[in-house]
């Protein structure tokens, strides 16, 4: 669903003037001399074609009270040039315009990209990814659309509308007060619907997220979907969502084009009246027919761009809705302030230290309470507990995806919030137990461990994580695909390729959340071998649900309500018979065969 914080905003500086007026400063100037190019051609274009209407009264003359066929050869000929000139003049601004606009888009989709890379997990954890993908690829085109609609109707609707009513008005001044009786009535009704444009642009903009959501969601749990036969489940979930945004657009047609029965109506009087005056001009009065002809052109020409004008408040607010939806997401106040101008994190000895630590995800709904712990330099510390007891969290605050409430947490005696988020997460690698591998090569996924890293690199790091061989097992080897979040690969092969990419970071500390736990007995000996290799010399913490795979960790804390309740080696902890004591008896109990019921009896 749409995340309230982020609202399609009445705030002043999101209505329409104010947002053109950015948009001129902030992109317009940028490109200011393509503009005058573009507009240059407009102007050209627009005189060509007010030029050719004042001909025609021209043609008409000649040909009909002066009869002279050298002069109709003339006008025909300079006609042609005109057109040529006016196509020529035409696909040269649509070709600049095209460019700018495309520049324009590309700018940005760079700034909103940006701008949620610098978020924290806080920005993204109650929204969809949908979101923004809605608002990159709608909010991006709409700033070039809401410019090449500012220009078009400035350089080529309102020059060709000036060019043409200066030949009506040249050739009969008082048949040009007809043109403009449809200017008073077609203002008063369009400023009516402009609200009503916005509101369902918003909706429209709703729904289309939404339809996303229910693409990707289904797409990416496709097992989910045919395992349990949701098929008709998903597909009511997507027709609901594509008949919503059906009815908003039906809605938009209708409204955006109660302008036209009125715009057709008067202008059809406005004709009229212009015909009948002229006929009785030419009739009575005696003024040449081709003065008549000409006006009337120039009248008919000057239709189109004059209705165009007319809507262009309705286009621009359709377009602004858009530009909003950009805007709010570029001026959204950061999550994650930028620390560039703070001290890097200097390690000799990466012993990290958790002091009275205190957090909670939302109000007073703690997680952590009083945590408190040490891991030591070059050993394997773990954290093991029951679900929901704070050890993730724990991960959380470490890498500063969250920062704590209360207490102190420290990385070679020097407080991780007080230096630099970018390095404090350079000196980390982290595997987990879903492993994201990115669309791409297997080489590419190691080396974003390291990204200027060497062949030999990762190689190295893959034999290091016993990963080399199924790799070279592949026809391409390390150019093999993974496929879409590396579902080409088995579990034991994403896990291994994810402690080859923490490997080849070469990181001083590791931190391990469950990275053996979705795999089976053979899968998971390769890669606690591999675990092997990444642990050699660093500080290594991480957690655990089964207990026998950190039994051989030099310290291990049970975390339980937010704070360390026991801690101590395997052996010890099995000796005070605690709560560790408990939850390994549990595991070793559940893990017994089962007799049969006639056996048991």
């Amino acid at each position: 669903m749409i995340d309230t914080r982020l609202p399609l905003s009445d705030d002043e500086r999101y209505r329409a003037w104010p947002l053109v007026k950015r948009l001129l400063t902030e992109h317009g100037a940028v490109h200011w001399r393509k503009y005058v190019v573009a507009f240059v051609l407009m102007a050209v274009s627009a005189a060509c074609t007010a030029a050719s209407a004042y001909l025609i009264g021209d043609v008409i003359n000649q040909a009909y009270v002066n009869r002279n066929l050298r002069g109709i050869v003339i006008l025909g000929g300079i006609t042609a040039l005109l057109f040529t000139v006016k196509g020529l003049a035409t696909y040269g601004h649509t070709v600049v315009l095209s460019r700018i606009g495309n520049r324009i888009v590309a700018d940005n989709q760079r700034a909103v990209f940006s701008k949620l890379l610098s978020e924290g997990l806080s920005f993204f954890s109650d929204r969809h990814s949908t979101e923004f993908i809605a608002r990159l690829s709608t909010g991006a085109a709409a700033v070039t659309q809401v410019l090449n609609l500012l220009i078009t109707s400035v350089g080529r609707d309102a020059l060709s509308l000036i060019g043409l009513i200066t030949v009506m008005v040249l050739q009969d001044p008082m048949m040009s007060f007809f043109a403009f009786v449809v200017a008073p009535p077609a203002l008063f009704f369009l400023r009516k619907l402009i609200r009503r444009i916005y509101k369902i642009g918003r909706s429209q903009f709703q729904g289309g997220t939404r339809i996303l959501e229910t693409l990707q969601e289904t797409l990416q749990g496709i097992r989910i979907v045919k395992a349990f036969t949701l098929e008709d489940t998903m597909r009511e979930r997507f027709d609901a969502n594509v008949a919503a945004v059906e009815h908003e657009a039906n809605k938009m047609a209708r409204v955006s084009a109660r302008a036209s029965p009125l715009m057709e109506t008067l202008g059809g009087i406005a004709i009229a009246l212009a015909i009948t005056y002229g006929g009785y001009r030419v009739i009575d009065t005696g003024a040449s027919p081709g003065q008549f002809f000409s006006f009337i052109a120039a009248f008919l020409l000057a239709y189109e761009p004059a209705k165009r004008l007319a809507r262009l408040n309705i286009e621009l607010n359709s377009g602004l809705v858009g530009v909003r939806i950009l805007f709010e997401v570029i001026d959204s106040p950061p999550s994650e302030p930028v620390d560039t101008g703070m001290p890097d994190l200097r390690i000799a000895s990466p012993r990290l230290e958790f002091d009275d630590v205190h957090f909670a995800y939302r109000g007073d709904q703690a997680v952590l309470r009083g945590m408190s712990f040490v891991a030591e330099p070059g050993k394997l510390t773990a954290l093991v507990g029951p679900s929901g007891g704070g050890k993730s969290t724990v991960f959380n605050l470490l890498l500063r995806f969250y920062d704590s409430e209360h207490g102190r947490i420290a990385i070679d005696g020097q407080d991780i919030t007080k230096v630099s988020r970018r390095s404090l997460r350079q000196t980390v690698a982290y595997v987990g137990q879903d492993v994201f591998l990115f669309r791409g090569t297997i080489r590419e996924n190691i080396a974003f461990g390291k990204p200027d890293a060497s062949e030999d690199e990762i190689v190295a790091a893959a034999k290091g994580a016993y990963a080399h061989d199924f790799i070279m097992q592949f026809p391409q080897g390390y150019d093999s695909p993974v496929g879409e979040y590396g579902l080409q690969l088995s579990g034991g092969q994403r896990q291994r390729i994810a402690i080859a990419r923490a490997l080849i970071k070469n990181a001083p500390i590791i931190l391990l959340d469950e990275a053996t736990a979705a795999l089976d007995s053979e899968s998971e000996l390769a890669v606690r071998e591999a675990m092997d290799h990444l642990f050699e010399g660093r500080t290594t913490l991480a957690i655990a649900h089964r207990l026998h795979t950190i039994s051989h960790a030099d310290r291990i804390y049970v975390i339980e309500g937010g704070h360390a309740v026991e801690s101590g080696r395997h052996d010890e902890l099995l000796a005070q018979s605690g709560r560790y004591a408990s939850f390994y008896g549990l595991q070793l109990k559940q893990q017994e065969p089962r007799l049969p019921a006639a056996t048991q009896a």
